[in-house]
């Protein structure tokens, strides 16, 4: 997936805020808010949008990719793209614990895939929690969705609009709700 120092520092643990990590965090960050702002408020056609998208990911992203702009991230450079994913417009990615799109992957407008959460203990709580989000092959993510931390949404799962998933969506299911339950196999 996403091998980097950075990546294998944070990974698998707790990261306070007072770590020296954070410094490179916000120095990502930083640096990638540029050019989503470029990506969101200038007219672009396919082709810059593609580039852009692989400036912010740091890889290639296949021309095969669509994308309705605008695109939030807050990090960029663990967030990876497969083959014919369609990105809707409005789509956060909190990506620092990583979020990987298999190819065919349809995310529907206002998802929320979210990839951070903070610890429970107050002493910690502005300390980071980072598991990585998988949707697999072939998987539809509908309108307004939120994805956790640390959840695998199965191949050719669909998840339904609104829904909350807490936890991993099996292959070829339909999951809705707060928080999302199999209501459909496919």
């Amino acid at each position: 997936m996403f091998k980097n120092t950075l990546s294998e520092n944070i990974w698998g643990r707790i990261v306070s805020e007072k770590e020296p990590v954070f410094e490179e965090i916000n120095n990502i960050v930083d640096s990638n808010s540029k050019i989503l702002s470029k990506l969101n408020n200038e007219c672009h056609d396919h082709e810059s949008t593609i580039k852009l998208l692989s400036e912010i990911t740091g890889q290639t992203i296949d021309d095969s990719v669509g994308v309705n702009l605008p695109l939030y991230s807050d990090f960029g450079k663990h967030l990876s793209i497969g083959k014919s994913v369609f990105i809707n417009s409005n789509v956060m990615f909190t990506d620092l614990g990583g979020i990987t799109l298999e190819d065919h992957a349809l995310i529907g407008p206002r998802v929320n895939l979210l990839s951070v959460n903070h610890p429970t203990d107050p002493e910690q709580r502005r300390g980071l929690i980072v598991k990585p989000i998988t949707i697999k092959k072939n998987a539809w993510i509908g309108a307004a969705a939120t994805i956790l931390p640390g959840v695998t949404v199965g191949e050719n799962a669909i998840v339904g609009a609104n829904a909350v998933v807490t936890k991993d969506v099996p292959a070829n299911t339909v999951v809705t709700g707060n928080p999302a339950k199999v209501i459909k196999k496919i």
